[in-house]
């Protein structure tokens, strides 16, 4: 745990980008506040570790499964074209994945994703409307397993 990291102290830190959708096995799943894609999350590790060299195998392989089980979520829940995965932590030191929605011939089809585009902002019924369908279909996606 870093009392100065966003996703271990959560609150105000992580409210400033994100907001919780829920918890699994191994990681937090946030809806980010920025949503030029539509349904862009970040999967942060439960662990404050800054790479994934830092987990055993077992970890990394539990961790990777929520992350994938968070794609197929917003797959079922958006329809985009393709979902991106970056994780940098140049500034972040803890492991976290954006799993970032893109769609044929919309905002940054065939290029890299912005990391903080500071485009499109949502009202706070909005986010709920978002946050609700996503942890739907990430607890469709549970019931399968």
């Amino acid at each position: 745990m870093d009392n100065n990291c966003a996703y271990c102290m959560e609150g105000d830190l992580v409210a400033k980008f994100g907001i919780k959708i829920c918890e699994l096995e191994t990681s937090k799943v946030y809806l980010f506040k920025e949503q030029s894609h539509k349904g862009r999350v970040i999967v942060a590790h439960k662990k404050h570790v800054g790479d994934l060299n830092e987990l055993t195998s077992e970890e990394r392989a539990a961790y990777f499964e929520d992350v994938a089980l968070a794609a197929r979520a917003l797959q079922a829940a958006f329809k985009p074209n393709k979902v991106n995965y970056g994780a940098y932590g140049d500034t972040g030191h803890h492991l976290h994945f954006h799993l970032v929605p893109k769609y044929a011939d919309e905002y940054e089809w065939g290029g890299v994703f912005a990391m903080n585009p500071e485009r499109v902002y949502l009202s706070d019924e909005e986010y709920k409307q978002l946050v609700d369908i996503i942890k739907g279909k990430i607890e469709e996606q549970l019931k399968k397993l």
